[in-house]
């Protein structure tokens, strides 16, 4: 693969000298300037976001290259306010003569809005004042041919698998790097560079005969550092097989059985709980978790940590969008609820203090058990294994769920045949309630992390 990234914190900032147009201390010298734009021309308070980043794509699809695409971005962000008053705006322009207007245009945009007794920055002494580089740069030196080597070796390694393996949708590597900067009237200032890269690749299987019918299955990896990614030939193996044990799907007659949520699945789930225990969600009162702190919201024995120092965790941070220092914390408790997911914004709205969470949340990790994704399947004599949903059946406000579905049918603690056209429903109150376990195969997708989730029971529809 391409050259072993540096986990020298000092190293990956000096590359990012190279690598960006303005080094770092430029990027907040220009924060704090135009912070002083704002108050200069007015603001009673003011933040600014600058940030810029450039990427690299390359698909490769049956041995051809497909896309070679770069992107390369930076944009200044002024938010301002006239008391409770918010106005803002941005450009991709960092002259002084485009920075002055830009201010001008927030104000301008302060003056004609209704007053918020919500809005404004965070209390000065919520604000992150220290913290240690988060060392989330890890530059990628992989010039295009690289790239191309790589997917091809991904994309080479599934058709390997088998003569079946008849088609592809690609193999995919891209490195993507980053940096920002930001800072607000109340003194604050902060920034770093940041890192995400990604191998994918996604192939079709096919039989031909009577019984003639086409699968397509996907796997991807992404990290921070590329030294951490597996050989690419693996990733395109197991998306080869994956699409392979889906040959041969079909329905199942409508039953209530246990259901065993594939981590990468699983993650989603957890993306849903997010959603509801969001501030914007429950101060709208558009959230079935509404009252719901101190209260068992899922089974007994399950907890969830927010970790927002996790090395190179893709959503790690030392502060939020709002320059709210983040702190490490249980959000639930052997299934009771401990805290919600909120900004200055919507705590204020809510009559609650920040949680720091401005933005999202910070790697966000279900507790894994002690059983693998096979231990799972073998403590269900029958019940239904997802691996793919489909739709956006979910109503947040009270829980009801009802995903297109597909995966394997257990019997007797065995996978029996692979499934499809199928429905899953049930409520996701009842769903986190009766989570029995979860498997220590945990998967990162994003900000979650989660093993297989095996819930008591749900409604799968079919024939």
């Amino acid at each position: 693969m391409a050259k072993k990234a540096t986990s020298s914190s000092a190293a990956a900032v000096a590359a990012s000298s190279d690598r960006f147009s303005l080094p770092q201390g430029d990027l907040l010298q220009l924060a704090r300037d135009t912070v002083a734009l704002a108050t200069k021309g007015g603001a009673s308070a003011a933040e600014v976001d600058v940030s810029e980043g450039f990427g690299q794509s390359v698909s490769v699809r049956q041995g051809e290259v497909e896309t070679i695409e770069y992107n390369r971005d930076k944009g200044i962000g002024v938010t301002v306010y006239l008391g409770q008053r918010k106005g803002y705006a941005s450009t991709s322009d960092f002259s002084r003569q485009a920075l002055k207007q830009t201010v001008d245009a927030a104000l301008a945009i302060a003056r004609y809005t209704a007053e918020d007794p919500c809005a404004g920055l965070p209390e000065k002494s919520l604000l992150a004042k220290k913290w240690q580089d988060p060392q989330l740069y890890y530059p990628w030196q992989l010039d295009v041919e690289g790239a191309i080597d790589i997917a091809r070796r991904c994309e080479d390694a599934a058709f390997a698998v088998s003569p079946l393996v008849k088609n592809s949708e690609g193999a995919t590597v891209s490195l993507q790097e980053g940096q920002f900067a930001t800072a607000n009237s109340l003194g604050f200032s902060g920034g770093y560079p940041s890192s995400r890269h990604y191998i994918a690749c996604s192939v079709i299987t096919g039989k031909k005969g009577r019984n003639a019918e086409m699968q397509r299955d996907d796997w991807y990896s992404t990290h921070r550092d590329p030294a951490d990614f597996p050989a690419p030939e693996s990733i395109g193996d197991y998306a080869a097989r994956r699409a392979l044990a889906r040959l041969g799907g079909r329905k199942v007659k409508t039953c209530e059985v246990p259901v065993i949520f594939e981590a990468p699945i699983a993650c989603g789930l957890l993306g849903h709980f997010v959603y509801a225990a969001s501030g914007g969600a429950l101060y709208r009162k558009a959230s079935f978790l509404v009252n719901s702190l101190g209260q068992r919201i899922f089974a007994p024995g399950i907890s969830i940590s927010e970790r927002p120092d996790l090395p190179k965790g893709l959503a790690s941070g030392p502060f939020d969008n709002d320059g709210v220092a983040t702190k490490a914390r249980e959000v639930v408790t052997d299934g009771v609820l401990n805290g919600y997911f909120l900004s200055v914004y919507t705590a204020r709205k809510l009559g609650m203090t920040t949680t720091g969470n401005a933005g999202g949340s910070h790697n966000l990790i279900l507790q894994p058990g002690r059983e693998d994704l096979t231990g799972l399947i073998r403590g269900v004599k029958r019940g239904l294994l997802v691996t793919e949903l489909l739709g956006q059946g979910v109503n947040y406000v009270n829980g009801d769920y009802s995903r297109g579905a597909a995966g394997y049918w257990i019997e007797n603690g065995q996978i029996a045949y692979p499934v499809e056209e199928i429905t899953i429903a049930g409520n996701l109150k009842d769903m986190f309630l009766g989570i029995e376990a979860v498997g220590n195969d945990v998967a990162v997708r994003g900000s979650k992390q989660s093993g297989s989730v095996l819930v008591r029971r749900m409604t799968v529809a079919g024939a």
